[in-house]
């Protein structure tokens, strides 16, 4: 299907690309908030968190576009088409996303389509899921006796159709953080186990994080698909492999059950 192209109508509007970070509306940037209150028309992923849903005017249109692993409301094509159209008809078109919209969050490919059809954008970044939840549950990404480096990867188990090699990410001192990981996560930790990573490498599933539902669930890599397969593990969740996830126990200081909205941000 070729991009939307309305003959012989003009642009009226501009998308803002906007990340909605983890999931606490207190996350949101000033500007990520302004343009919120202000939006015509917000077109959301279901990884934005109803506390942030909230936050929008009642005056705008809200368009969910879904986006979560098993089940797109939305195909890829189908969002690029509609954030065209609306651009056409709306001043303050929003799309939001939940973290940041560059890491994992196809942004570059819906900018390149508004830029194909000659629509003005602003991107507006947000906090990303490792950083949001890392921080949340009380996990430094790096540490200088646990961890040297950080790296995130998404949970398909591919690489430009490739099944990945593992042994990339098998360092002691390497913290992994692994996003849309949880279907896959009995595949993860074999293919860490069979390139070298320890058993014992401590592990941590960080469910809805910074939100009112956030939990913290705590093994090892061997215990990961176990991990993985509890009943009580919400979506989305992020995983946390690496040294610095033993240190959850000690620096938690969240409390999600005392969370709640400041009435200056609903204002």
């Amino acid at each position: 299907m070729a991009l939307l192209h309305l003959a012989d109508a003009q642009v009226k509007g501009k998308v803002y690309l906007v990340g909605a970070g983890p999931g606490d509306p207190e996350l949101l940037t000033l500007k990520a908030w302004r343009l919120l209150k202000s939006a015509d028309v917000v077109l959301y992923d279901a990884l934005v968190s109803e506390q942030i849903l909230s936050l929008l005017p009642a005056s705008a249109e809200k368009i969910a576009v879904g986006k979560r692993a098993g089940s797109h409301s939305a195909s890829q094509q189908q969002i690029n088409q509609l954030l065209v159209a609306k651009a056409y008809s709306r001043e303050r078109v929003v799309r939001l996303k939940g973290g940041d919209p560059f890491i994992f969050g196809r942004g570059g490919e819906e900018l390149q389509a508004l830029a194909a059809a000659g629509i003005r954008f602003e991107v507006v970044p947000g906090i990303t899921a490792a950083s949001g939840a890392a921080a949340y549950a009380g996990i430094p990404l790096t540490h200088r006796d646990l961890a040297r480096s950080v790296t995130f990867i998404t949970g398909h188990c591919q690489h430009f159709g490739m099944p990945l090699d593992w042994r990339q990410y098998c360092d002691a001192d390497m913290t992994l953080v692994v996003y849309m990981g949880i279907l896959n996560a009995t595949a993860i930790r074999d293919g860490l186990l069979a390139a070298g990573r320890a058993a014992d490498t401590p592990v941590a599933l960080v469910s809805c994080a910074s939100t009112p539902r956030q939990q913290c669930f705590l093994g090892t890599l061997n215990e990961l698909g176990t991990l993985a397969s509890n009943p009580q593990l919400d979506m989305p969740a992020l995983m946390v492999i690496g040294q610095v996830a033993s240190l959850a126990a000690q620096l938690n200081w969240f409390e999600p059950q005392a969370m709640t909205v400041p009435a200056a941000l609903a204002q």
